[in-house]
């Protein structure tokens, strides 16, 4: 029986789909962009960039959609990623290759497992500082932060109706009020 030869960040460039990314040393098609997912990727983005002041050398850099490469064999495409400015430098280009500060992930159906356990293994190696995963569909955030080597619960909310759903400081954005009804969206009447 053949080993299975891991895939690289070469077999990547080479695919033709422009919707992979690279996991484990897997080519896997990432999920179909959904409303829920959208919605809470770009509210949390807006409110993330609101806080920020132009041009400030201590701010942040948020990009959505980002390649970032780890490893030969891991280059996953975060929903959002942020980097601080200072440790930028210049501008990258391509395939980002320095690990960011902080990163969030949409959770998506059927790709839970990238999110829940992957993500919560790599990021820390790599040193990412933060990690949030929102949860559309349970209307729920929970944040992460480098504790040790590991990550630790900083931060869980959950909007269980749209009269419970409390605005929360989450490092490393504690000077920004994030507004998870705005993230999730006010359920319609029925």
């Amino acid at each position: 029986m053949e080993a299975q030869r891991l895939k690289t960040i070469d077999d990547l460039l080479d695919c033709d789909d422009e919707r992979v990314e690279l996991i484990g040393g897997a080519i896997v098609r990432r999920p179909m962009a959904r409303f829920e997912h959208s919605r809470a990727q770009s509210g949390l983005a807006f409110q993330v960039q609101s806080g920020q002041r132009p041009g400030d050398p201590d701010g942040w850099l948020i990009l959505t959609e980002v390649s970032v490469r780890y490893s030969a064999h891991e280059c996953p495409c975060h929903d959002l990623a942020g980097w601080r400015r200072a440790r930028l430098g210049e501008w990258p280009t391509g395939i980002i290759t320095l690990p960011p500060d902080w990163v969030c992930e949409i959770l998506s159906p059927g790709h839970e497992r990238k999110d829940l356990f992957h993500h919560l293994l790599l990021l820390p190696r790599a040193g990412v500082r933060h990690y949030w995963v929102l949860a559309p569909e349970d209307r729920s955030l929970i944040a992460y932060a480098l504790d040790q080597g590991g990550y630790r619960i900083v931060c869980s909310a959950e909007c269980r109706d749209d009269d419970h759903c409390p605005k929360v400081r989450i490092p490393p954005f504690e000077e920004i009020e994030i507004d998870p009804a705005e993230l999730f969206g006010k359920r319609p009447a029925h």
